[in-house]
């Protein structure tokens, strides 16, 4: 493979692999420090992943939670940006292997993040719509409202209301706040669109494998998703497991079966499928088993952070969620500073934030600490996070302005079908 590293340098060169919330911290973290830093990335924007399923619910458009990964670098003298696949790693050679040649590292972050895991079920890989980039979005979105198009001319009322069937599958966060959102989209917004349509043909449900929704939080917080879910007629149905869907029906590990054509998968995500060409162990999700300074074992100059990283803190696994990713970016950057210098890495402490759930207008749950809010308080510290943590001004202004028209007037202006 023919080489594509820059001319030769004075400084330590660091390879990060991933613009998402981990590589992008760690870049940053990384200014000013003795080193020559790359960032690689197949995309050249990073992503807003906790918005995606606002852009698949016709809230925002794929430029308001994104953001050029070379402007947000422009003020960082010793980061590279450079647009490029990563294939594999050699890592007895220390190269990153790309699909514009290999890159030479001193030192290597991978921060690859995660995709979409369908645990095997081939027909639900080939028919279901995942949420973890911005394809998936407007696909979903394209799909959703091109169901609509098509029932309101469909006669056969049995074909109308598998037209107008949408099912979520998997109750965590990404699921609860699917099903929100679509329900709001659907009765607040197209329902105005399609007069012709009877909305009491239309079933919105969300299915959950255990007995419970939102994991992560509290059991009375859960609940209370549960209530606000239903008050905005969305059916839950726990101890549901989908085993397929043909993309005319939904079958159920019992033997259930829901005419569908429209399935939203929620339930499930892996490692990225780099880590499994690195021949290191791995948890269940494919995600690297790192030390506690976050360093691959056999491999001190390589670091993993992020949704691809398996650390236990506290008798389990972290989880993959961005706050984890942006503690770990930082310890992984002072880690790799330490190393160039001559000092000791230091041992990763997560200190968890708090998690928090939006189901719809004025509607979410939140637990920070010892702190639990539901509803209008919970909703608003929701959105105050998220347009804290989106990237750029513009991107900020845009997407508050998105969200008080649709909180003032129940429309939502991005309601396009795209061939794309």
């Amino acid at each position: 493979m023919t080489s594509n590293n820059p001319p030769a340098r004075a400084n330590p060169a660091v390879v990060i692999v991933g613009g998402g919330f981990a590589g992008l911290q760690a870049a940053k973290a990384l200014s000013g420090e003795p080193l020559d830093v790359i960032l690689l990335d197949r995309n050249n924007y990073h992503l807003f992943q906790p918005l995606l399923y606002q852009v698949a619910t016709a809230g925002l458009g794929p430029e308001d939670i994104s953001y050029p990964l070379r402007a947000i670098l422009r003020g960082y003298g010793n980061v590279a940006f450079r647009m490029a696949d990563v294939c594999g790693v050699d890592l007895a050679g220390r190269r990153v292997l790309t699909d514009g040649g290999a890159i030479s590292y001193d030192y290597l972050l991978l921060a690859v993040g995660a995709e979409t895991s369908f645990f095997g079920l081939e027909s639900v890989a080939a028919n279901a719509v995942g949420l973890k980039n911005l394809a998936d979005a407007l696909t979903l979105r394209n799909h959703i409202l091109r169901m609509f198009e098509l029932a309101s001319r469909e006669q056969d009322p049995a074909i109308r209301r598998e037209l107008l069937t949408f099912v979520v599958a998997g109750g965590g966060a990404t699921g609860v706040e699917s099903a929100g959102g679509l329900a709001e989209l659907v009765h607040l917004v197209l329902a105005k669109d399609y007069p012709e349509l009877d909305f009491a043909e239309v079933s919105l449900i969300l299915l959950e494998g255990g007995d419970r929704l939102l994991l992560a939080l509290p059991a009375s917080l859960a609940a209370y998703a549960a209530r606000a879910l239903r008050k905005m007629r969305v059916e839950i149905r726990f101890r549901s497991r989908v085993a397929g869907f043909d993309s005319r029906t939904i079958t159920l590990a019992d033997g259930a079966a829901i005419a569908a054509r429209t399935i939203v998968w929620a339930a499930g995500v892996k490692a990225a499928a780099l880590i499994a060409t690195l021949g290191v162990p791995a948890d269940r999700l494919g995600r690297a088993i790192v030390a506690e300074t976050l360093q691959l074992p056999g491999h001190p100059e390589v670091f993993v952070a992020g949704d691809a990283a398996c650390r236990e803190q506290d008798g389990g696994p972290l989880p993959m969620i961005a706050p984890v990713a942006v503690q770990q970016a930082i310890l992984a950057a002072a880690n790799i500073a330490a190393l160039a210098a001559g000092r000791q890495p230091a041992a990763l402490v997560y200190k968890d934030p708090g998690t928090l759930a939006t189901i719809g207008r004025s509607t979410a749950v939140a637990a920070i600490g010892r702190w639990r809010f539901a509803g209008f308080t919970a909703w608003l510290l929701w959105l105050v996070i998220h347009l804290i943590r989106l990237v750029g001004f513009r991107n900020r202004f845009i997407v508050t302005i998105n969200w008080a028209w649709d909180y003032f007037f129940y429309e939502r202006a991005i309601r396009l079908i795209l061939r794309i």
